[in-house]
């Protein structure tokens, strides 16, 4: 906070942000960083060796198997947050578990989880994407603005 605004401030509330100060726990940033740095990297790890799965036993090509290792990934996950073990991967690594597609597909399964007790349609149906949706639509518009984008240029010649 500035000076400025700390000096209209009441001594009672000078003194109360000074005792907040003091208490304020300090955040392990690093450690928080190389958490998940490696819970992000193992699950990519895992999605590598899913695609070289898919390459060596299924004839898939390095260009046709990002869509089944994907759907594959998100599987795990939902998997892995119905048994309750995601959310403790999700604890200790934080954005490493978040940021990969298996974080969308504990969102999704979450949102079901959550909801399931008000039935299949307006508690399943109606809240499942309400956490994903949006990253749903934002995919589903960026893939349409592209697209425009890439037949634009085409139909002119550019590529």
């Amino acid at each position: 906070m500035s000076n400025e605004n700390r000096k209209n401030l009441t001594k009672s509330q000078q003194d109360y942000q000074q005792f907040q100060k003091e208490r304020e726990l300090k955040r392990p940033v690093v450690k928080n960083c190389l958490k998940a740095f490696l819970v992000g990297g193992i699950i990519c790890s895992i999605g590598q060796a899913v695609s070289l799965f898919y390459i060596t036993f299924f004839d898939f090509t390095e260009m046709t198997v990002g869509n089944p290792t994907v759907a594959t990934m998100i599987f795990f996950s939902m998997l892995l947050t119905g048994f309750g073990v995601y959310d403790r991967i999700a604890q200790f690594g934080g954005a490493g578990s978040a940021v990969p597609v298996t974080g969308f597909g504990n969102a999704v399964i979450s949102a079901c989880i959550e909801h399931r007790t008000e039935g299949f349609v307006l508690g399943v149906g109606g809240n499942m994407f309400k956490l994903a949706g949006s990253v749903i639509l934002f995919g589903t518009f960026s893939a349409f603005i592209v697209a425009l984008i890439k037949t634009i240029l085409k139909t002119w010649g550019g590529f």
